[in-house]
């Protein structure tokens, strides 16, 4: 059962925001030399430094009596390695570079940015609406450093209905990722919609809400997967919401945005039948999740479900992969990316009141490299692909009905 990706909604009388920002040709050569560079460091480098390390560097460590059955073992081992320090570097600076490189424009637009959020908060013509907190106390651990390298992180407000942060960060990702635009992500809810519907194609959620949604870029496929569902999207960061807002305003898909934070919500018990996210635990701490976990047992439905794209765990991937995944915990501003994936899924899921029967950890395959494949690898199964090479790590449970 295939998933359409395409839409036939029209755009509302709301503008483009996205399109307000007019790179400069200068700007738009910085742009796509930071895309590439990032590729190059993200995709072909580690592949370089894996096979420096298996070549080179394994051999005459093991022959020294080292063994590498873990992350550290290795990291220990590739510290101060040439190879490793340039991928390092290189990969860093990608990063920075990626958000660096949109804010010129960003500026020279956010009055007119600032404006169509305004009137796509005042009228609401998709039936969706915006709902802020000005008193909410925002995480330390969102504002203690700039996540990912984001130049103000995702929170920061300089002026009064302020759209700075997610234009930054929306601009800045679409040069991350090489993408085109706003309309050309939401990958991962593609790919999760797909699997619910082909593991439960009797399931037919009515309201929907997403944790942590940024500026809802994987909310809007869950409108096309399941359109008579109500779909809502939380998240701390005012600047995110708002800019959310007016995209999803203008695609003419009605979301409801709340201002929230994820650990306490403010909706009725069992108000949802689908809750999902999208890298959104290892931006938090583990005290944090299992907080946010046991507010999606108390917010789902019986027959509910919760389905959240994440990293893989620790204990289902192999050293090396391991290793790969915790650079960001030192080097891109995340410091509870490895304290994350070094829990169990279905112990957390558990922890939080859910039936570690019913709960699960999976590979999906992407929709793109698997087109005509919907149901989820199995961990042993051979030329399963890795998480983000093919495949999207999920982790979640369900209740009976």
């Amino acid at each position: 059962m295939a998933v359409d990706t395409t839409s036939d909604r029209q755009n509302s009388a709301i503008p483009d925001i996205e399109s307000l920002a007019h790179p400069t040709l200068d700007e738009r050569g910085r742009q796509r030399f930071a895309s590439a560079l990032r590729r190059y460091a993200i995709q072909d480098m580690p592949e370089a430094v894996h096979d420096d390390f298996e070549s080179r560097i394994r051999p005459a460590a093991e022959a020294r009596g080292t063994v590498f059955d873990s992350a550290r073992a290795i990291d220990a081992a590739m510290e101060k390695e040439p190879s490793y320090q340039l991928y390092s570097a290189l990969r860093y600076n990608a990063q920075e570079m990626c958000f660096l490189s949109v804010q010129d424009e960003v500026e020279r637009a956010l009055p007119e940015m600032i404006a169509v959020a305004r009137d796509a908060a005042e009228r609401n013509p998709a039936g969706g609406s915006l709902r802020l907190d000005p008193d909410l106390e925002i995480p330390r651990y969102v504002t203690a450093l700039d996540v990912h390298l984001t130049p103000g992180c995702f929170h920061s407000e300089w002026i009064e209905d302020d759209v700075a942060q997610g234009a930054v960060v929306s601009l800045g990702a679409r040069v991350f990722s090489a993408s085109m635009n706003f309309r050309s992500w939401g990958g991962v809810a593609r790919v999760i919609s797909r699997w619910i519907k082909h593991k439960r194609p009797d399931f037919r959620p009515l309201r929907i809400l997403d944790l942590g949604t940024s500026s809802g870029k994987n909310l809007i496929p869950y409108a096309d997967a399941f359109p008579e569902a109500e779909i809502h999207g939380v998240d701390v960061g005012a600047p995110l919401l708002r800019w959310g807002h007016a995209i999803a305003e203008h695609m003419d898909v009605p979301i409801h945005f709340s201002q929230q934070n994820a650990e306490q919500l403010d909706f009725p018990d069992q108000h949802f039948d689908l809750i999902v996210s999208s890298f959104f635990f290892h931006e938090i701490p583990v005290k944090a999740t299992r907080n946010v976990l046991a507010e999606c047992r108390r917010l789902l439905r019986p027959g509910g479900l919760m389905v959240h794209q994440e990293l893989p765990a620790s204990n289902l991937v192999d050293p090396w992969e391991d290793y790969f995944w915790n650079w960001d915990t030192e080097h891109n501003n995340e410091p509870f990316y490895t304290a994350f994936r070094a829990q169990d899924p279905i112990a957390l899921c558990e922890g939080a009141g859910f039936d570690a029967g019913r709960s699960f950890a999976h590979i999906l395959p992407d929709v793109n490299s698997y087109p005509d494949r919907h149901s989820e690898f199995d961990w042993d199964e051979p030329g399963r692909p890795r998480h983000g090479k093919g495949g999207w790590y999920v982790f979640g449970s369900s209740l009976p009905e």
